[in-house]
């Protein structure tokens, strides 16, 4: 009935600027083709969706060095976002223009102690639910100040925070682009061994 009513207007002429738009949705429906097919209406995947937001969560970002964003979800449903930047109360490093790790050069994953930035995991973390967390997905997307994708993959520190969130599953883009998911219980942690041979550099 309201298709039908949707092609009296049409035919009436009442639709002013939509009228060829609807039109062609007519012609479609009276030849039984699908009105919105997939090359017209093309739904990311939930995975996709909800790492396109982590991507705008990453732009709130006050790192000059790189802007990564974080989004938890359970059932589909956000539970928090955070990006990474100062702690509250603190100056964010895009006010004070620098950055102690960049000016040393020191690589990604090293000397977070020399970091006044809070991650962007960490801040969905402690900005959501305990109890919605449980059980929910985190996407998380990284960029450098070039605008080029920089690893999603969470540091070791950030991954303990998302354990003991109960958080389940980790989705998050890699360099290249690609997504990559885990089942949080399958981060392992570095054996003793590795950590002794790391410290001898």
């Amino acid at each position: 009935m309201a298709f039908r009513l949707l092609c009296g207007l049409i035919n009436s002429g009442t639709c002013g600027k939509q009228v060829s738009l609807m039109a062609g949705f007519q012609d479609k429906w009276r030849k039984g083709e699908d009105v919105l097919s997939p090359k017209e209406h093309a739904r990311p995947a939930w995975d996709t969706y909800f790492l396109n937001i982590a991507k705008v969560v990453s732009q709130r970002s006050t790192c000059i060095r790189r802007h990564y964003g974080a989004v938890i979800v359970n059932d589909h449903v956000i539970v928090s976002t955070g990006y990474n930047g100062a702690c509250r109360g603190e100056t964010n490093c895009s006010d004070a223009g620098r950055c102690v790790r960049e000016e040393l050069k020191i690589p990604k994953g090293e000397r977070y102690e020399l970091c006044v930035a809070v991650h962007a995991e960490q801040n969905a973390i402690i900005n959501g639910d305990p109890g919605k967390m449980n059980g929910a997905t985190i996407y998380v997307v990284g960029f450098n100040m070039d605008g080029t994708l920089a690893s999603g993959e969470p540091c070791l520190l950030c991954r303990r925070m998302i354990k003991n969130a109960r958080i389940q599953r980790l989705v998050y883009l890699d360099r290249s682009g690609q997504e990559i998911s885990f089942k949080v219980a399958e981060l392992t942690e570095p054996s003793v061994g590795h950590l002794m041979e790391a410290n001898k550099g």
